[in-house]
């Protein structure tokens, strides 16, 4: 029987502090920052900023804070590392963070990987990485905007079976469930759900068993033209997963204001 594997969106409760389990790094894409992005920073042991994501964390982290001076906001939330081919990034953002002892990495010659990919394999190799038993991977900004870009991120899930990564918006989160093992998922039903889903992007699904959704499935198959498991609802604060195929979980995120440090 295969291992289980659980998941946990812990990170998103300002009352739980991070131990080694649940240690994760932050990468900061191009896209609208979600409301929860000043909690992540906080408590991340890593914060990269792929190229114009430093735009955002310049321009629009100081909105979370409006009774705050700005520059001292743009100083306590600087970025470790800014990574990427260096087209989308201002310059006066690139100097400004520099001036903070920011690390730029300019991989301007690679054009055959997406940032998030640069700034993946970055952390991967990283030796806080090491040192913390594999950081798991939060990317905010991964979703929304171009479907293109969009595509790119979910097929860094792909790339990455074996690292935790988590793609976030305001809305909702996705990842990779690896058909290597089965799957718990513990919610926390007072910032997530009930809306979810589970997608076979990557291949077919001849098997998928679930427990605590609305409409579990039973050795279901699911495939593209057929069934897919959208719009369903988590009942409880445990899923289980199990099936033939690497599958994307997806849950809602509920709007609220709960989720600033």
């Amino acid at each position: 029987m295969s291992e289980v594997m659980i998941h946990s969106s812990s990170f998103l409760l300002p009352s739980i502090p991070a131990d080694e389990a649940s240690a994760y790094a932050i990468v900061v894409l191009n896209q609208n920052l979600p409301r929860f992005t000043p909690l992540l920073w906080e408590h991340a042991k890593l914060r990269v900023c792929a190229d114009g994501g430093a735009n955002r964390i310049y321009d629009e982290l100081p909105l979370f804070f409006p009774r705050e001076d700005a520059l001292l906001i743009r100083n306590r939330y600087k970025p470790d590392v800014i990574k990427g081919d260096m087209d989308s990034i201002r310059l006066d953002v690139l100097h400004f963070y520099q001036s903070l002892g920011t690390k730029v990495i300019d991989e301007s010659h690679d054009q055959d990987t997406t940032d998030l990919d640069k700034c993946i394999l970055f952390i991967r190799d990283s030796t806080l990485n090491q040192e913390t038993c594999r950081l798991q991977i939060l990317a905010t900004g991964a979703l929304g905007g171009r479907f293109d870009h969009e595509a790119g991120n979910l097929n860094v899930l792909y790339r990455y079976p074996d690292t935790r990564i988590i793609l976030l918006s305001d809305d909702c989160l996705i990842q990779l469930l690896p058909k290597t093992h089965r799957h718990e998922i513990r919610i926390q039903p007072s910032l997530q759900g009930p809306h979810c889903g589970l997608i076979p992007i990557g291949a077919p699904s001849a098997k998928t068993t679930t427990t605590g959704l609305q409409w579990d499935l039973n050795d279901t198959e699911m495939r593209f033209g057929g069934l897919i498991s959208t719009s369903n609802m988590v009942k409880g604060e445990k899923i289980t997963v199990e099936s033939d195929s690497d599958l994307l979980w997806t849950i809602s995120i509920k709007k609220q204001d709960s989720t600033r440090p």
